[in-house]
């Protein structure tokens, strides 16, 4: 996945939005107001930080060694994700929409 996919797939979210609230290198994608994924431009590879659930981060950086802590994130609740080539497109996909159905259900819970 290089970051035009990436991209693309994001805002193929409903409701999904891009913006640079935080400068020109990072992407941020936000749906309902929330941040659900951000993406450093200069990173070389490619690397996303995305919402999870606690448990399933944890579970996630013991199995795969290009998940970690989110970067400069609460580490509880996010990843950073590295597009090394060891996660499929599929399961990069998968990380994007756990964390954008983490942020979304925020929005039923309001109503």
């Amino acid at each position: 996945m290089n970051i035009e996919e990436l991209r693309l797939y994001a805002l193929s979210k409903e409701e999904a939005e891009e913006g640079f609230p935080f400068g020109e290198e990072t992407l941020v994608f936000k749906v309902n107001g929330k941040i659900f994924l951000l993406v450093g431009l200069e990173s070389h590879p490619l690397q996303f930080n995305a919402k999870c659930d606690p448990d399933r981060a944890i579970e996630l950086r013991e199995e795969f060694p290009c998940i970690i802590p989110g970067y400069h994130m609460n580490k509880k609740h996010w990843n950073s994700v590295i597009v090394d080539g060891t996660l499929t497109n599929k399961q990069l996909r998968e990380l994007i929409d756990h964390s954008y159905d983490l942020v979304g259900k925020k929005k039923s819970r309001a109503k």
